[in-house]
């Protein structure tokens, strides 16, 4: 199990315990973290799962794969350089203590 940290466009952080191997996106929904909608189920065919993952912590996870890189250009927020998708991170023992900030809306 490891820990990740959810902050709101508010500022307000949520912390997580976390099973390795799921998806960021599961483990938010598991959670009840506010601000992870995920209306594909983590399908790749919405952008409503959308956070900002550090540049530092950026290293951490999977290169995008350009169907991810479509979709962020999709999300209600507009993509930064550190936008992701959760449901395309796979959590590793490596990540824990991950911080990603939730964008202040996904419609």
């Amino acid at each position: 199990m490891i820990t990740v940290h959810f902050t709101d466009a508010d500022g307000a952080t949520t912390s997580v315990t976390a099973r390795t191997g799921q998806s960021l996106m599961l483990a938010a929904l598991a959670a009840n973290v506010d601000g992870i909608q995920a209306d594909c189920g983590g399908l790749l065919t919405c952008a409503t799962c959308h956070v900002m993952v550090s540049e530092a912590q950026a290293a951490l996870l999977e290169p995008i794969t350009p169907d991810e890189a479509a979709m962020l250009d999709a999300t209600a927020v507009p993509r930064t350089s550190a936008s992701r998708l959760s449901c395309q991170i796979v959590l590793t023992d490596a990540m824990d203590g991950l911080r990603v900030v939730l964008p202040s809306s996904q419609y």
